[in-house]
């Protein structure tokens, strides 16, 4: 049986990828800030002591790390120096960061235990897009995932280490219900083609395929999720 390690699974994307992957047959060992193995991962040392602890619940094996937490957080290019550079850290240690740690450490228990493994990232768009002019630097942080991703991809596919980014546009969670009404939804939803936002299903398909099914040559892929709302 497969074991998977997934971040921010309490809500939205990384609860349908639960549901998900769970259906499909795999253990899934859920993290949230609250729940679940609860870590903080705007907090130094949060992803390492989360992995030694999925670890010790997965009896010392993890086969498949799929890292979804995320923030998304409006900081107004206006606003106080100090609070708009905390703003900017806070999201790339949480979106970034903590993501390096846990794929470093996911990579050296491959190695040391000699066994194969995947990563799924879960970036965005705003990767390749970009976003609004409040979140440049979550634009910046996910576009780090997207490099971060194949440059595993290259530097490990001979070791079985297998690495693959998915990149959602607007998806119906949360934060993307409350950017949309902040931003005026009819005018955003004019610009996916497809005429409406993602389900949280439909990218959890993804990741349920590129985590249990994707042949290896596909590693290094980034798989788009957005309704032709950027095509590339």
């Amino acid at each position: 049986m497969t074991t998977i390690l997934l971040t921010g699974s309490s809500r939205g994307i990384g609860a349908a990828c639960s549901q998900t992957l769970t259906t499909a047959g795999a253990t899934v060992i859920g993290h949230a800030t609250r729940s679940g193995l609860a870590a903080d991962l705007d907090r130094p040392g949060a992803a390492g002591d989360l992995w030694q602890r999925a670890l010790a619940a997965a009896d010392g094996r993890i086969d498949v790390l799929v890292n979804n937490a995320g923030v998304f957080e409006a900081n107004p290019l206006d606003g106080d120096d100090d609070a708009w550079l905390a703003g900017w850290e806070r999201t790339m240690r949480v979106n970034l960061t903590a993501s390096a740690e846990l794929c470093r450490l996911a990579v050296l228990h491959w190695h040391a235990t000699n066994r194969p493994g995947r990563i799924v990232n879960v970036a965005s768009r705003a990767a390749y897009r970009g976003d609004s002019p409040q979140h440049w630097h979550y634009a910046a942080s996910k576009a780090g995932m997207v490099a971060m991703t194949k440059t595993i991809a290259r530097g490990y596919a001979r070791d079985g280490v297998l690495a693959f980014a998915v990149c959602p546009g607007f998806t119906m969670t949360g934060m993307a219900e409350d950017y949309l009404a902040s931003r005026g939804g009819d005018k955003l939803l004019a610009d996916i083609p497809l005429g409406r936002v993602a389900d949280p299903a439909e990218v959890a398909d993804v990741v349920r395929f590129l985590a249990l099914e994707a042949p290896p040559s596909m590693t290094g892929a980034v798989l788009d999720v957005n309704g032709a709302s950027y095509v590339r």
